[in-house]
């Protein structure tokens, strides 16, 4: 009889087993460097204003459409709707794995079909952006962004920061797979397994374009047409990294600490690409150059607060959040009208405007094809047959 590996996943609560690596975030001496504030560019929306806080002023609702993509009239303009039962807790059974030695984690590369549910079921319905932030298909994830910048971007279009377990179910689907699109990963389907590269931090921590265009390694949001879940949402797992609102009950353990979770993992070997897996480890001023964002809101025309469970429980309003964003909503509300009009320009050194605009991005940056090197099952096999593939470099991936 074959051996197999079974574990327990916790959903909206974490995993048991595999929460303790990272999702593939590299990991890096000291702490992180604070950012400063990105851009968005998607439907301009007003935002509901939470009791107690100023009114924000609403944005025009003209929005470009992109010609022959569906659209649920549940939802706004570019957003698709998620509506489904979710399980708290889910089995599933691995019969390939690999130890990625780097990261402390095992990558499982084929699950056996069929996802028990051995936790608690809610019923979930919301809508979520289709795509990374700015939400455009075509267009590259915005990176660089700390959780309350990406919060207030998401506000200034009258959303909020999805929660982890909205996150999940949208990746997983009804049938709660591993993989938006199966049971057997493939960073061909959704970007992953690129190279180590090496981030000079100093670079990385001043948003150098030219160091931040070497980084890069991700593709333009809807271009991997497989990586798409069942809800019609695409590159959650691989591509950029995500992060999302916590939902664990505050406190000083790994999972509650921090408002911030980060899901999905980036465009590194060594990384689990799957839709369970979370990182509980950064916090809200944690950003990256791999590390993006999408925004859920409420369906069916229902007003959306823009705070987190947690910032609601403890009795935040908008203002607290644009402090430590940097900005505020309607100035995120500004910009998006620049964009829209391509008007959003920055001085050179000006990283505030950059990042709010969206140009941190060097304009060396390119996109991986299905033809750049890759390393896979790049450490000791677990459990199955297969071979170690290196299409890139005859060294193991650095430390992450």
């Amino acid at each position: 009889m074959r051996a197999l590996l079974s574990w327990v996943v916790a959903g909206a609560v974490g995993t048991v087993g595999l929460a303790a690596g990272c999702s593939g975030s590299p990991r890096t001496a000291g702490a992180p460097p604070k950012a400063s504030m990105v851009a968005v560019d998607s439907a301009l929306v007003p935002v509901a204003a939470p009791s107690g806080s100023a009114e924000v002023e609403p944005a025009p609702q003209a929005v470009r459409v992109v010609a022959g993509e569906p659209q649920d009239p549940e939802c706004p303009t570019g957003m698709e709707l998620v509506d489904g039962d979710y399980c708290s807790d889910v089995k599933q059974t691995c019969t390939k794995q690999w130890n990625a030695s780097q990261n402390k984690i095992h990558v499982c590369e084929e699950f056996e079909v069929g996802t028990k549910c051995v936790g608690k079921t809610s019923h979930k319905r919301y809508c979520m952006d289709r795509y990374e932030f700015p939400n455009k298909k075509g267009e590259r994830p915005e990176v660089m962004n700390r959780f309350h910048q990406a919060e207030i971007k998401c506000a200034a279009q009258g959303k909020r920061m999805c929660t982890e377990s909205e996150w999940n179910l949208a990746c997983e689907g009804p049938e709660m797979k591993p993989f938006p699109y199966g049971w057997t990963r493939d960073p061909l389907v959704c970007n992953g397994d690129n190279l180590w590269d090496g981030p000079n931090m100093k670079k990385v921590e001043a948003r150098d374009p030219t160091e931040l265009a070497r980084l890069w390694r991700g593709v333009r949001s809807g271009s991997s047409e497989q990586c798409k879940s069942d809800y019609g949402i695409f590159d959650l797992p691989g591509n950029a990294d995500e992060v999302c609102a916590n939902e664990h009950a505050k406190g000083k353990t790994t999972t509650g600490k921090f408002d911030s979770v980060n899901t999905g993992g980036p465009w590194y070997s060594g990384v689990r690409n799957q839709c369970r897996p979370k990182v509980y480890t950064h916090g809200e001023d944690f950003y990256y150059y791999y590390l993006s964002f999408r925004c859920c809101a409420e369906a069916d025309g229902a007003a959306t607060n823009p705070l987190t469970p947690r910032q609601q429980k403890d009795g935040w309003d908008i203002s607290k959040v644009e402090k430590l964003a940097g900005f505020s909503v309607a100035e995120m509300q500004e910009k998006l009208r620049q964009k829209e009009t391509g008007s959003c320009t920055c001085d050179a050194d000006d990283v505030l405007c950059k990042t709010m605009c969206g140009t941190l991005l060097g304009p060396d940056a390119e996109d991986v094809t299905v033809d750049t090197p890759r390393v896979r099952y790049a450490g000791k096999s677990e459990k199955g047959n297969f071979i170690a593939e290196n299409t890139g470099s005859t060294e193991k991936p650095k430390k992450k």
